[in-house]
């Protein structure tokens, strides 16, 4: 819940008052209870983090004070699971020592006491509420305060050894006289004096190092000195204009004037970071409206490999009608495809209230000057169709969104398949049979026909997905999965950087057999999927017994390796190595032999990605290893001591450093994907994924270092301990 209130107006006495009601008892609404927190401590620190708060039953949280329906009670009151559950926040802040061994066997004994005080009939309900983190400390604090205090007794009293607090209102301001004299230095600097100056060569390397730093770093006052300085001097190198613009005083006039001059002249940059220039960081509307027209040089593919994000920097521009909105408007008329993702896009961000008006009015944009396009000579569509066609796709998911909300309402797996067969059959017939062709959402360019209801069906899993086989236009057929209750967010953006990363790698002549099957967000939670016929591993050792007997019924070759075919065998080695560097990357959790699948031809690809960098299902849970390589694998690869898995590390490392060379452009992607509410996308989160690039390392370096993870995972005792729990809970479903 975002409240309309800032942090700077709080006072020290807020309070969070929640109640909770029963709705289903229709209008007369019962209150089940209330519970209300402060959202200061004694020493006035806000609150952040997890918090259980007692709920008092059948009474509206008040929020008086001293209110009568406290969240948190008195220590002599508060039972163990509430103390738990302070001491397990403190875990996860980084306040209390991890040592891994005992944490693990802490969980194991805090979710068995969870279990226990759940069956408690005369337990207080509770709710689990968790506020916002901050990297620091955030106290509370008059406008002008002073806190020069009297020394506290332990200052007096040292015997007591208790630790100090000392709040110094000056922390991380701007030292006024450095300030002025920065300001100084850089006005003299703006003249033509220093047009001419070269670096030395220790001023050089600095420089060096700083075009180095990834994207997201910020610069020291020292360093945009230096760059502003030298300013001159780095105009034929692309890779400097970025750091330079963050070293401009954009609050003076002057010096904004003439840094917008410097751009035109600037050695033109590549696509990669025009994209960084699109960020929030950067306000300047000449700095965004040039990083457009270097975006206007891109192919539609390039353009629609990066369409998430140019979406998403709608919300930076400082006007409806900008620059970039105008550009994918332009390039929409062009490219169907483009039109109809962009559409999707915009659809979904509508949800975002803060955002909400900037999205409708770019979809009026788009919708507007799609409707105006005249038919070609060619006897294409014209505007009228175009966006008819594209308003069918959403007629079509509201359709597939009411199949699912009947299906709901039956409890049997086999029953659902059975019901779905009558719905298609009964009162969605019209699906079977479209009146007019609808463009596939996933693949704009494939007409779909209707629905083929003998080979559709129902996913067993949790939210019970639709497998649709759609017949197409052309007569053949095409399979979609309608995904409904997750927010496919993720998964979309996971599969949009596989897509990217099996670009960047081909492009350096390195096939790694990838599946970056589509997914798209119809709603936020919501989607479709592209199936891909294929089968888990976990299904295919329970009927096989190993990866290697399941590949030599589809492609047996007495003769070859391991009795399969040596291309199978090469495209199950490459993908492993593939998914299990971009997986690392991109810090990817909860890997399973459920969501690791198999397809005939050997190549392997992950599915399911709700939790990435370095997100992991379960609060209490242990880290897991860099990347998922079960036993299973590296056997059907002929064991650790074979070629096939000396390849497989060769291959891992080959594609590891290929990726660090553009990391740059993946974190400039996530870094404008911070705004998107996607909750994954943090600025902790964008941390980690530059962390896992290990910018630090030459690539020699880099390549030991990569060894040395694929050496830990295989070694992993936890992931088998996760694997029989997990198929224990897939069995009991």
């Amino acid at each position: 819940m975002t409240l309309s209130i800032k942090y700077r107006d709080l006072t020290p006495l807020s309070q969070l008052a929640f109640t909770v009601w029963n709705v289903s008892a229709g209008e007369d609404r019962m209150i089940v209870g209330g519970a209300t927190v402060s959202l200061f401590n004694s020493k006035k620190q806000l609150k952040t983090g997890r918090h259980r708060l007692r709920i008092w039953p059948k009474k509206m949280a008040d929020g008086s004070l001293p209110t009568s329906t406290p969240g948190k009670v008195s220590k002599t009151k508060r039972d163990e699971m509430e103390r738990l559950e302070r001491v397990a926040n403190k875990y996860k802040k980084g306040q209390i020592q991890h040592i891994d061994w005992l944490a693990r066997l802490t969980f194991r004994a805090v979710d068995k006491m969870e279990e226990e005080s759940e069956r408690i009939a005369n337990s207080y309900p509770s709710l689990i509420v968790e506020l916002c983190s901050f990297e620091h400390k955030v106290i509370f604090q008059e406008s002008g305060a002073n806190f020069r205090l009297a020394a506290p007794l332990s200052l007096v009293h040292p015997s007591k050894h208790k630790l100090i607090f000392v709040s110094d209102p000056n922390v991380g301001q701007i030292n006024p006289s450095e300030h002025k004299q920065l300001m100084l230095a850089r006005s003299l600097a703006r003249g033509m004096i220093d047009r001419n100056m070269k670096p030395s060569s220790n001023e050089r390397k600095l420089i060096q190092t700083i075009l180095k730093y990834p994207p997201t770093h910020s610069l020291s006052l020292d360093e945009k000195q230096l760059l502003w300085k030298f300013r001159f001097s780095l105009m034929s190198e692309k890779k400097a204009l970025a750091k330079f613009l963050l070293s401009v005083e954009w609050s003076d006039t002057q010096e904004a004037k003439q840094a917008v001059a410097l751009i035109r002249r600037w050695e033109t940059i590549d696509v990669a970071d025009a994209l960084g220039l699109l960020s929030a960081v950067f306000q300047n509307e000449e700095v965004r409206a040039y990083a457009v027209s270097i975006l206007e040089r891109a192919n539609d593919e390039e353009i629609q490999c990066y369409l998430p994000q140019l979406a998403q920097a709608l919300r930076f521009e400082r006007s409806d009608k900008s620059h970039l909105a105008l550009f994918l408007v332009r390039r929409s008329l062009s490219n169907f495809g483009i039109a109809s993702f962009l559409r999707w896009y915009l659809i979904v961000e509508l949800h975002d209230p803060t955002h909400a008006r900037r999205y409708y009015r770019t979809y009026d944009q788009l919708e507007e000057s799609i409707m105006t396009l005249v038919a070609g000579k060619d006897g294409g569509e014209d505007g009228f169709q175009l966006w008819l066609s594209m308003s069918r796709q959403s007629d079509l998911t509201a359709q597939l969104r009411s199949i699912t909300k009947d299906l709901m309402s039956v409890k049997r797996a086999q029953s659902k398949a059975e019901k779905l067969e009558q719905l298609l059959s009964g009162v969605f017939s019209e699906l079977t049979n479209f009146s007019e062709p609808i463009r596939s959402p996933l693949t704009p360019s494939v007409l779909l026909a209707g629905i083929v209801p003998q080979e559709s069906f129902v996913f067993s899993s949790a939210m019970y997905p639709l497998c649709l086989t759609f017949r197409t236009h052309t007569g053949g057929t095409s399979k979609i999965i309608f995904k409904k209750g997750d927010n496919l967010r993720k998964d979309q953006l996971v599969i949009q950087m596989f897509s990217l990363m099996d670009r960047l790698l081909k492009s350096e002549n390195l096939d790694l057999h990838l599946t970056p099957y589509r997914v798209l967000a119809t709603d936020l939670n919501e989607g479709l999927v592209e199936f891909i016929p294929s089968s888990s591993l976990a299904k295919i050792l329970q009927k096989h017994g190993s990866i290697i007997s399941y590949l030599q019924i589809y492609h047996p070759d007495k003769e070859g390796p391991f009795g399969i075919t040596a291309l199978c065998l090469e495209s199950f080695v490459k993908s492993c190595a593939g998914y299990c560097v971009i997986t690392y990357i991109l810090g990817i959790g909860d890997r399973h032999l459920d969501n690791l699948l198999l397809r005939d031809d050997g190549r392997l690809f992950h599915v399911d990605f709700s939790f990435m960098l370095g997100e992991e299902p379960h609060r209490f849970a242990p880290s897991q290893p860099p990347m998922k390589l079960c036993k299973e694998m590296v056997e059907a690869m002929g064991g650790v001591e074979s070629q096939y898995y000396a390849r497989f590390k060769s291959y891992c490392c080959e594609a590891y450093n290929i990726l660090r060379k553009s990391s740059n452009l993946i974190l400039n992607l996530f870094h404008l994907m911070s705004g998107s509410n996607i909750p994954s996308i943090t600025e902790k989160g964008i941390f980690k994924l530059q962390e896992n690039f290990r910018l630090d390392l030459e690539d020699e370096e880099a390549v030991h270092f990569f060894q040395e993870l694929i050496n830990e995972s295989i070694s992993a005792l936890f992931p088998q301990v996760v694997e029989t729990i997990h198929r224990w809970v897939q069995s009991r479903r």
